[in-house]
């Protein structure tokens, strides 16, 4: 599979799981600009880096902007949501169980 060969959808996100291994999940993202406002908390620890667009996360009520190359740490438990995200936006998220 090759991470930047993708469709962006025109509305929400895709999620495609590319690897699961003991402790850690490893997904690619793809969003449009279209989503529903979805408040998100894991049980798991979480690590994001943006690979194409940029998105701004409310993380502790603080908004946080992610451009292309930036990378971000989600602690478990901590609520986070995406309130701007531009049309094709590209993650790599990491899930550490």
């Amino acid at each position: 599979m090759n991470i930047f060969d993708y469709k962006v959808h025109q509305n929400g996100e895709e999620f495609t799981a590319l690897l699961e291994h003991k402790n850690i999940k490893i997904v690619r993202i793809i969003s449009s600009d279209k989503l529903e406002p979805k408040v998100y908390i894991q049980e798991e620890d979480e690590w994001v880096a943006v690979l194409e667009g940029e998105a701004t996360i409310l993380i502790d009520n603080e908004p946080k902007i992610l451009n292309k190359g930036d990378t971000l740490f989600i602690p478990s438990q901590t609520p986070h949501e995406i309130i701007n995200v531009t049309n094709g936006t590209l993650w790599l998220a990491i899930h550490i169980y």
